[in-house]
């Protein structure tokens, strides 16, 4: 499965590991993500997401019919 965050798109980024020397060898930087079961009261069912722990600050913002709702309208959920 993908690291990428269902709710926001967030995926692996790429950088250098930098020694003392100043030598830099490629490494990936991975996002903080979660599974978790989140109930949806206008479909009365469990949804399971793999979400960023920054996404789970926005759900309780919005809410999660609201971030489910534009997830889908940008592609990240079917």
């Amino acid at each position: 499965m993908s690291r990428i965050c269902q709710l926001t798109g967030k995926s692996v980024m790429v950088g250098n590991n930098v020694s003392h020397s100043k030598r830099r060898t490629k490494r990936r930087f991975y996002p903080n993500l979660v599974t978790k079961k989140f109930y949806l009261p206008e479909e009365d069912t469990f949804i399971t997401l793999k979400v960023a722990t920054s996404a789970l600050r926005t759900i309780n913002k919005k809410g999660i019919s609201a971030c489910v709702k534009e997830a889908r309208l940008k592609g990240f959920i079917k």
